[in-house]
């Protein structure tokens, strides 16, 4: 993974309990590796799982036409939010 040979300038601190720390340490030693390897590599794994969805879909044509509509259509009502936004709030306005 490009972690591991990339140039590391960057440092993360993060706060764990005693034993979420005893769980990483035995993790990284049946994988013979360091706690810092195996917690970045296992958090980059991650990141990597959560973002695709995140950063890039495609669409056929046909899906992509109506994707635009929608972007395009005008809001539709919403009464129910309309009437919630009319309601003073618990906090003092700010306008004078």
């Amino acid at each position: 993974m490009a972690a591991t040979t990339a140039t590391r300038s960057e440092k993360l601190d993060l706060r764990l309990s005693r034993e979420a720390k005893r769980t990483l340490h035995a993790a990284a030693a049946a994988q013979n590796r360091s706690v810092s390897e195996f917690v970045l590599e296992s958090a980059l794994a991650k990141a990597a799982e959560t973002l695709p969805d995140r950063q890039r879909f495609v669409l056929d044509a046909e899906d992509w036409k109506a994707f635009q509509a929608a972007l395009d259509a005008p809001p539709r009502p919403l009464p129910r939010l309309k009437r919630l936004l009319a309601t003073p709030g618990a906090a003092p306005s700010r306008r004078k």
